[in-house]
């Protein structure tokens, strides 16, 4: 393993997202609620890397999802919207290329993400408000998202949850 992704790991003390694959740590986590019970808020530090791999698989929040890029190599999300369309969204520090260092994913929308191909590391952020729960979030299997989006096949077959789809309640 690279040195400075073993130093980023080590630093914010990042496991592995069950069910997901992103190495994350949950940086805040709100101690207000709304009104329905759920979180006021919530803010991960993510790490996506090629050794260990590292992405995050095909799934849907019930509420935005605002992503931030900190350093490294960029990384891609792809988007499925519920209409059939489909788009990538590269975050990364190239504002001259198009690249974003922040973006916002609706809710609803089916999302994944990786490291740039050829990249080593991407460091990230993601917060939500209200704050994410096991409640929150959906990832179907490989044959759902397929009969929706055949040409993301390539992307879906890397990228689809294989086995437990239930993000522990506890998370």
């Amino acid at each position: 393993m690279d040195s400075e992704i073993r130093a980023l790991i080590a630093h914010f003390d990042l496991q592995t997202l069950p069910v997901e694959g992103t190495l994350f740590t949950q940086s805040y986590r709100s101690r207000e609620k709304t009104a329905t019970g759920e979180l006021a808020g919530s803010a991960i530090v993510g790490l996506f890397c090629d050794e260990p791999r590292s992405f995050s698989c095909f799934h849907t929040l019930t509420h935005d999802e605002i992503w931030h890029f900190y350093r490294g190599d960029p990384l891609r999300l792809i988007l499925m919207h519920p209409d059939g369309s489909s788009e990538d969204v590269i975050l990364g520090s190239d504002l001259a290329a198009g690249q974003h260092v922040q973006f916002v994913v609706p809710a609803g929308v089916m999302q994944a993400g990786e490291l740039v191909a050829g990249g080593r590391y991407a460091l990230y952020g993601c917060t939500m408000a209200p704050g994410f729960s096991a409640a929150s979030f959906a990832a179907p299997n490989e044959a759902a998202l397929l009969a929706q989006w055949p040409d993301r096949a390539a992307d879906i077959g890397r990228l689809c949850v294989h086995g437990d789809a239930k993000m522990p309640a506890d998370i």
